[in-house]
């Protein structure tokens, strides 16, 4: 996110989206909303114009099969979030099977993507868990 006219800008990195009313004490930083009101309040408190404002989005990729589908989630809070902060979006890059690592000048907005390697990490198996077998004792039959 940044302001054109200054040239001044930053990046946020949110694990889950939403805003965290669930979570526990302390955790409030890994939610969304959390994250982007401090984005957006930093670069108010250095002269940003909120009118001026403007974002990219990356990331979201589903680098895990099997979990719960949190980028997709999150592409869709960061963009609901943008509309309704009336802050313009002026491209990126979001979904996928691959992470990302990004490179942002915020003067002059310009950011480069580079994919991660597909993620080699397995689903979690359910672990089935027999009870022990019961000893009734000896059994004599006639």
């Amino acid at each position: 996110m940044r302001d054109p006219v200054l040239g001044i800008g930053g990046m946020n990195h949110f694990l889950l989206p939403g805003d965290g009313e669930r979570s526990r004490p302390g955790e409030a930083e890994r939610f969304g909303v959390y994250l982007m009101e401090l984005l957006v309040n930093g670069l108010l408190k250095r002269g940003a114009s909120r009118h001026s404002l403007e974002a990219k989005l990356f990331g979201g990729a589903r680098t895990v099969q099997g979990f719960a589908d949190i980028g997709a989630k999150n592409v869709e809070f960061a963009r609901r979030f943008l509309e309704n902060e009336s802050i313009r979006y002026v491209g990126g890059s979001c979904g996928g099977d691959q992470g990302r690592r990004i490179e942002f000048q915020p003067s002059t907005g310009r950011a480069r993507q580079f994919l991660l390697p597909r993620s080699t990490v397995e689903p979690a198996q359910p672990v089935v868990r027999r009870p022990a077998p019961v000893d009734l004792g000896d059994v004599e039959l006639f």
